[in-house]
C-alpha cells in the first residue's frame, strides 16, 4: 500500500476563510468602520505575537497568531502562550480599536470573547474531503501531518470527523518541531510503517508540505485552490481533492 500523508489546514479543513470571516463578524457588531477593524485587529495580533519572546519557536512549531486567539491552549507546552493569551487577545482588539480613537477595555475584552465562539462556529470541512479520503482509505495507508499546537489542531481533528482515515496522527506540537523539517515526515512513516520511496505528502504548503517532502525523500502534490501556480517542477497542483486519486492511482 502507498503511504499518503496529509496537512490539514486549508488541504482538508477550512482556515483562511474561517479566520477572516471571524475577524469581519466581530467587528460587524461595533458602530466602528468594520472592515477596518477587522484587518486592524489581525494585523495588530500578529505584532503583538511576533514581538513575543517565544516568537522564533512558535514559528518553528507552526502557531500562528490567530491561533492563540481562540486555542483551547491546555498542552504543558504551552504554558507561556497560555500566560500570555488573556491579555494579548483583547489587546489585539484593543491595539485595533485604538486605530478609530475609540479607547474602551470593556468593547475590547467583548470582541476578543467573541472571536473565541465566532471561530469554532465556523469550523467546517472542504466538501470533497470525507469522500476523497473514504475511497483512498481502501487502498492506501495514510497519516495526517499537521503544524501547531496539539490541543488545538486534534480539536481540529475531532470536529473534523476526519481523524477515522488516518493511521497516525503527528502534531508538530507534540515533536517539538514542524514541517518542512524531514523529522516530521519520518516520525509518520514510521507510524506507519512505510517508507518515504513511494510516499506521497498532500498539502497546501509550497514551502513547508511540497519542499518539505522532497526534503525528505517523498513525492508530493500540491493543494492550489486558489490557482496561484509557480509550483516546482514536476510536482503535480490539485484545484481541489477530488482530482487526487487519479494521480495516486
Amino acid at each position: 500500500m502507498t503511504a499518503l500523508l496529509f496537512d490539514l489546514d486549508e488541504t482538508l479543513v477550512v482556515d483562511e476563510p474561517a479566520v477572516v470571516g471571524a475577524f469581519a463578524a466581530c467587528a460587524a457588531t461595533t458602530w466602528l468602520d468594520a472592515p477596518a477593524l477587522a484587518s486592524a485587529a489581525r494585523r495588530c495580533a500578529r505584532a503583538r505575537f511576533r514581538a513575543a519572546p517565544w516568537w522564533p519557536w512558535a514559528n518553528d512549531i507552526g502557531i500562528a497568531s490567530g491561533e492563540v486567539l481562540w486555542a483551547p491552549l491546555e498542552h504543558p507546552s504551552l504554558a507561556e502562550i497560555r500566560a500570555f493569551a488573556p491579555a494579548y487577545r483583547v489587546g489585539a482588539w484593543a491595539d485595533a480599536l485604538a486605530e478609530q480613537g475609540v479607547a474602551d477595555d470593556a468593547l475590547a475584552r467583548s470582541l476578543a470573547d467573541r472571536f473565541v465562539d465566532e471561530r469554532r462556529a465556523r469550523m467546517a470541512n472542504y466538501p470533497e474531503a470525507e469522500a476523497v479520503l473514504t475511497a483512498l482509505a481502501a487502498q492506501h495507508s495514510l497519516a495526517l501531518v499537521t503544524n501547531g499546537m496539539s490541543d488545538l489542531q486534534r480539536y481540529k481533528v475531532e470536529v473534523s470527523g476526519l481523524g477515522r482515515f488516518f493511521g497516525a496522527v503527528i502534531v508538530s506540537g507534540d515533536l517539538g518541531v514542524g514541517k518542512p523539517d524531514p523529522a516530521v515526515f519520518a516520525a509518520a512513516l514510521d507510524a506507519l510503517g512505510a517508507s518515504a520511496d513511494g510516499a506521497v505528502m498532500v498539502g497546501d504548503s509550497l514551502e513547508r508540505d511540497v519542499a518539505g517532502a522532497l526534503g525528505a525523500g517523498l513525492s508530493a502534490v500540491w493543494v492550489d485552490r486558489a490557482g496561484r501556480g509557480g509550483g516546482p517542477e514536476g510536482v503535480p497542483a490539485i484545484a481541489t481533492l477530488d482530482e487526487l486519486p487519479a494521480l495516486v492511482g
